[in-house]
């Protein structure tokens, strides 16, 4: 990406831009269509045919059924009201820390936004953990963490059917995007869907993300975790018109048929419009004669190497995880406990933009430097983003322990709380903390002015 004054920089984190940022060949096909033809969806087009043509043949057989609309929130939304639709249940169950758009009727599903604001969780909705084997209930020590967090939703299930309700789906990312790049254990999603199909519901895969080969070993994110699983409903979006905005949600021929059965006909204005259309098949062109999804394997591979060597060598790097170009860095403070190194993270991403290499945290706690960057992204960047990774992360760690030393040399009745101290006048070298921390203000039990350093961190 090149900004206003011609200055480049790596793009580390844009999942839209999913082929390139204005990649040639999607330019020339939206430019050729929008020259010949644009109109509504009401007009027939071949090219709204031949797309979900080739969508539906990425997918298991029995996803064969297309519904396009103009962006992921969208197809999500959509998603609800087939699943409700089917067998005329209500309630859906998410993962805690879930994201799936921003209309109200997604926000009321996503924790990750209605947990931060003033809105209470509605009757309808139940949250189960998030299957995190690093920072959640069940962890990688555990003997079965895929059926202990399976079993959650099952007892989800079980309280609502004693309360009277009835479950009408349960909706995750294949690979958790904003509770923090979570993957989740082989064989959860298989027994959830279980759970699921037994209680009468739908499992809904939101793959807007992750889809389109983002990890390598298969073109949806879904199909990782094996054969035997095939959810009942997709949704897809943000890489799909590589910027344009085009989505879908494709599904089944028996939930489509419930769905027109109601009399209330889908129709939507853009959706799968000509040029929408256009840009997607080209999006599927590019993927498949430039071998990206090949790419995403090779790189993804080389750049989780190099990032476990820096695990090796960062006390602050407590976890790296991902398949593919979906990765995740969760920084720590201490290792056992595992404690999130949220400032750290922030001061991290500000200072890798001064170094012209974009990147962003997220998680619960912020803590988790994700990357899932264009598809193009070769080993040369991968090499640069961790090289410059490394500089911070190494001037971090030697300053935060050239200031530990000090502190822990004065002889002050508060020296055991100092350490803590000086690591957060570190990070306070002009970059902006996206919340207040209370771990960063004084505690009020040492005043002590001496006993920080005065000089600040510079990298």
């Amino acid at each position: 990406m090149f900004d206003e004054k011609g200055e480049q920089y790596l793009d580390c984190i844009n999942n839209v831009a999913h082929v390139g940022h204005c990649h040639p060949e999607v330019v020339k096909a939206a430019q050729k269509q929008m020259g010949l033809l644009n109109t509504n969806s009401r007009f027939l087009h071949d090219n709204i045919v031949e797309y979900a043509k080739r969508l539906s043949a990425t997918l298991p057989d029995k996803l064969s059924v297309c519904y396009f609309t103009n962006s992921g929130s969208e197809a999500n939304d959509l998603a609800l009201r087939l699943a409700r639709q089917f067998r005329g249940h209500q309630d859906v169950i998410t993962l805690d820390h879930a994201y799936h758009g921003h209309l109200s009727s997604l926000i009321e599903i996503s924790p990750y936004k209605f947990q931060k604001g003033k809105d209470v969780k509605k009757e309808f909705v139940h949250v189960a953990p998030a299957p995190d084997t690093y920072r959640g209930k069940y962890r990688e020590d555990h003997t079965d963490p895929a059926s202990a967090y399976a079993d959650e939703v099952k007892k989800i299930i079980d309280e609502a059917h004693n309360s009277g309700r009835k479950i009408a789906a349960f909706i995750a990312e294949s690979m958790q995007s904003c509770g923090g790049q979570i993957i989740p254990p082989a064989g959860y999603f298989q027994k959830v869907a279980e759970y699921v199909h037994r209680a009468g519901g739908v499992f809904i895969a939101d793959e807007v993300q992750v889809g389109f080969g983002r990890v390598g070993t298969h073109f949806w994110s879904f199909q990782m975790f094996g054969e035997d699983f095939v959810p009942d409903i997709v949704t897809m979006g943000k890489p799909m018109g590589n910027g344009h905005p085009v989505a879908c949600v494709v599904t089944t021929k028996e939930i489509a048929e419930a769905f027109s059965s109601s009399g209330m006909e889908y129709f939507n204005t853009y959706g799968g419009n000509p040029v929408s259309s256009a840009v997607g098949l080209a999006v599927l062109d590019v993927i498949e004669n430039e071998d990206l999804q090949g790419n995403a394997t090779r790189v993804g591979n080389y750049l989780t190497k190099l990032l476990n060597k820096q695990k090796a060598k960062h006390t602050l790097i407590g976890d790296i995880r991902g398949v593919g170009l979906f990765i995740g860095i969760d920084l720590v403070k201490d290792h056992q406990e595992r404690t999130p190194a949220t400032a750290e993270a922030q001061h991290i991403i500000y200072k890798m933009k001064e170094k012209l290499v974009l990147l962003s945290a997220d998680g619960p706690h912020r803590n988790v430097l994700k990357i899932k960057p264009p598809m193009c992204f070769t080993e040369e960047d991968a090499k640069f983003m961790v090289d410059q990774l490394d500089e911070i992360l190494t001037g971090l760690e030697e300053a935060f322990g050239a200031k530990t030393e000090s502190v822990i040399s004065e002889n002050t009745p508060c020296r055991t709380k100092m350490p803590e101290e000086a690591h957060s006048e570190l990070l306070s070298d002009g970059s902006p903390d996206p919340k207040e921390n209370p771990s960063r203000k004084r505690n009020g039990l040492c005043t002590d002015k001496h006993s920080l350093l005065s000089k600040r961190l510079k990298t």
